[in-house]
């Protein structure tokens, strides 16, 4: 077992009783996330309260369709976003993965593929990998989250399929990302 693991295994009980998550940075320090109660169902929390969603939705306006289709959930937020030639996940970032991780622990029969890609900059090899590098930062936290690891297939598509076309920084952040895609429902 290595170190980190073993850290992991003696502090999750302990973080778990606080209501906060410890993640292993890759500079091998860690990033505390908070729980707020993260919703994950239109109309929901994943603390189980009902509320307003995330983007600020009147309670009562209940999405009815099924929950990965409601634009007013935080599982709508399919992209996540990184900092030039970092595998680092953001803060902001965060929430939205915690809520695929829980929507994925609550559905067993749904999986997803993260699909890491990159901008334009650096060789075609350096770039698969910074891609897989990306989508495996957030497997992880997925895995960390509560998902399993039969639901989580990665690939890496690294500067071939761009969202953006463009030259310059406003194109390349777009490109700089990991899309999630369900494959089942």
């Amino acid at each position: 077992m290595n170190h980190k693991l073993l850290l992991a295994a003696i502090l999750l009980p302990a973080v778990m009783l606080t209501g906060c998550e410890t993640l292993g940075g890759q500079d091998g320090g860690d990033v505390v996330v908070e729980d707020r109660g993260t919703q994950v169902d239109g109309g929901q929390s994943a603390d189980g309260s009902d509320g307003a969603t995330s983007s600020g939705a009147q309670a009562g306006t209940a999405f009815q369709g099924h929950p990965l289709d409601n634009p007013q959930s935080i599982l709508s937020s399919r992209v996540i976003y990184f900092d030039f030639d970092s595998a680092s996940i953001r803060n902001e970032d965060r929430a939205a993965i915690k809520a695929h991780a829980e929507y994925l622990s609550q559905h067993s029969g749904a999986s997803v593929v993260l699909e890491g890609h990159t901008d334009e900059r650096g060789s075609r090899e350096y770039n698969i990998a910074l891609g897989e590098r990306r989508a495996k930062a957030v497997r992880q936290l997925l895995l960390f989250q509560g998902a399993v690891a039969s639901q989580i297939q990665t690939v890496s598509y690294g500067e071939e399929t761009p969202a953006a076309i463009g030259h310059d920084e406003d194109s390349w952040q777009q490109n700089r990302r990991v899309e999630i895609t369900y494959k089942t429902r």
